[in-house]
């Protein structure tokens, strides 16, 4: 027992542990807050290349519309360009697809990188990103306005385009032209304003308009084939036509004549086609008027005509039509139905049968003693007879067959004879 109480270690009070935990946490605590809360002041790298960099150097200004917002931090010729590191505060956003220029504000200042446009919406530019040539711009440096104006100069000097004096005769000669002219080149100038005004304030007809052209152009490329068919066609029609141009010589020359002749007959009877102008419009007018009974006319005049030619009796020359007379009535019923059918009072029928009484009794005593009458005629003769016409196309004589039927002799079996004319 004693063995093992030595080998056991010396232990460790609790009450001292406790204090050194908290106190590790509360310096974790604080330095966490110290680097969650303490400013920071991160930039976003960017490098830019450039065709040139006159006066661009390291601490130069990198600005956002005219604001200073970072520094070039590098600037390194590399080839044929120049690359330029600059950096700017990570509160200020750019857009993403930015673009560079350098500029120069005076003749004797520094130059400044400036970024454009300005941000309003989309994504922003990250970290160490890159704008390429395609995207930067620098100013033209005046040595190269002197150059090129000595080089102008030059060519136009006297060892250039004026060697013979040729530039100084255009120049006497535009003064010779335009003097006094100040006036007219002003308004020539106004004028040529106010149209190009125009042609803007038309822009979208214009663009309108070529746009059209467009399409109409694509639809014959399109149907280049039938296009060409159609060429074709023009060009045979021509070959013909010019074959024809006899012919067409002389149906032109005839239609001149014929045109002159109208013309001289119009002016000749130019009050009576008045007259006959309105006189048409008069007729036409009723025809519209009448349009109604014209369209039942024109429905029922064949039925009418079949119907004339079906009553048309050739052998008489007549027309066959039913009499509205009853066959088996006796006289004194017949006599009554044509005082009434004539329109006159009923009452006259009593004293026609009081005045035909003595008569039937006198046939019906003739009837007793065996003698015949012939006193219903009409209901014993056949309906065409009846209805026969008193008159007669042409000069004839009526013959009966062994039917009976009665036939005249020189009749038109058509409708000419009914209305007076022969065959």
């Amino acid at each position: 027992m004693k063995r093992l109480s030595a080998l056991r270690l010396p232990s460790t009070p609790r009450l001292g542990l406790i204090p050194k935990i908290v106190s590790a946490l509360v310096v974790v605590a604080l330095v966490a807050g110290a680097y969650a809360f303490w400013p920071r002041h991160d930039n976003i790298h960017v490098t830019g290349d450039f065709s040139r960099a006159v006066g661009l150097f390291p601490g130069s200004d990198v600005r956002i519309l005219g604001v200073a917002v970072g520094k070039v931090t590098d600037v390194t010729p590399k080839g044929d360009k120049v690359e330029v590191k600059f950096e700017f505060d990570r509160k200020y956003k750019v857009p993403a697809n930015a673009q560079a220029a350098v500029v120069a504000p005076s003749l004797v200042s520094d130059r400044y990188v400036q970024l454009l446009p300005a941000y309003t919406a989309g994504p922003v530019m990250k970290d160490n990103a890159q704008i390429g040539l395609d995207r930067t711009a620098v100013p033209v440096e005046l040595d190269r306005i002197s150059s090129s104006l000595d080089d102008l100069l030059v060519a136009l000097g006297p060892t250039g385009a004026n060697k013979k004096g040729a530039f100084a005769d255009v120049l006497d000669t535009g003064a010779k032209n335009l003097g006094g002219q100040g006036q007219k080149l002003h308004d020539t100038n106004r004028d040529l304003s106010m149209a190009l005004e125009t042609l803007s304030g038309g822009r979208n007809d214009l663009f309108g308009t070529v746009k059209n052209l467009q399409a109409f152009t694509t639809m014959l490329a399109t149907n280049d084939s039938q296009v060409r068919r159609l060429n074709g066609d023009l060009a045979s029609v021509s070959v013909q036509l010019d074959g024809e141009r006899d012919d067409l010589a002389a149906a032109l020359k005839n239609l001149a004549v014929a045109l002159s002749e109208v013309s001289s007959f119009v002016h000749d009877n130019r009050a009576g086609l008045t007259t006959n102008l309105k006189q048409l419009a008069s007729v036409t007018g009723t025809v519209a008027e009448q349009r109604d009974a014209l369209a039942e006319t024109l429905t029922n005049a064949p039925v009418a005509v079949s119907n004339l030619q079906n009553a048309y009796n050739p052998d008489t020359g007549t027309l066959d039509t039913r009499a509205n007379i009853n066959e088996n009535l006796t006289l004194q019923n017949l006599l009554c139905n044509l005082i009434v059918e004539g329109g006159q009072p009923a009452s006259l029928c009593n004293t026609v049968k009081g005045a035909l009484k003595p008569i039937k009794d006198l046939i019906d005593q003739l009837g007793k003693l065996g003698v015949k009458v012939p006193i219903d005629i009409l209901s014993a003769l056949p309906q065409s007879q009846l209805s026969m016409s008193s008159t007669s196309p042409a000069p004839s004589t009526a013959t009966a067959d062994q039917t009976g039927t009665v036939r005249m002799r020189g009749a038109d079996p058509t409708l000419g004879g009914l209305l007076g004319g022969t065959r």
